[in-house]
């Protein structure tokens, strides 16, 4: 495969992978587009790595419980090699208590990227970094919250 198809086609992946697991909440997408044997760092707790599809699916579920009208927008997305770089945008609603805490209803959006690793036509490996802080300050000044 030419690399600038394979880059157009890891970059649609992606974007795939977020209107599907996030943005309509599919768990049986996580199966299809994150490798058995996938890694995720920087999801939840510092230092905490995400490893196979159902500890991926444990994440999700704390997180779309929380906010189950989370809406991402990929804002930008470059692809070279196996490597696809994106920079998000993440829009939501505090509606559940799955972080560890109640529900404020208030509205949250925050930013981030992730950098991924695609092998065999499925994430292989993630490093995520975005504003928890941020997230926090808008749900609860001081909230305490559990990821993972």
């Amino acid at each position: 495969m030419e690399e600038r198809e394979e880059a157009e086609k890891n970059k649609a992946l992606m974007q795939r992978w977020f209107d599907e697991v996030w943005n309509q909440g599919r768990v049986e997408s996580v199966d299809a587009l994150f490798a058995e044997e996938g890694i995720t760092h920087g999801l939840g707790e510092a230092g905490v790595e995400v490893r196979g599809p159902a500890a991926f699916k444990t994440f999700l579920h704390r997180l779309r419980g929380a906010f189950p009208d989370i809406h991402f927008t990929v804002e930008d997305a470059l692809a070279e090699g196996d490597r696809v770089a994106v920079r998000w945008r993440a829009r939501m609603t505090h509606r559940g208590d799955q972080l560890g805490l109640p529900a404020s209803g208030r509205q949250a959006e925050v930013t981030g990227m992730s950098i991924v690793r695609i092998a065999d036509g499925k994430i292989a490996e993630g490093w995520n970094n975005w504003d928890m802080l941020g997230l926090m300050q808008q749900i609860g000044e001081g909230a305490a919250v559990r990821l993972l």
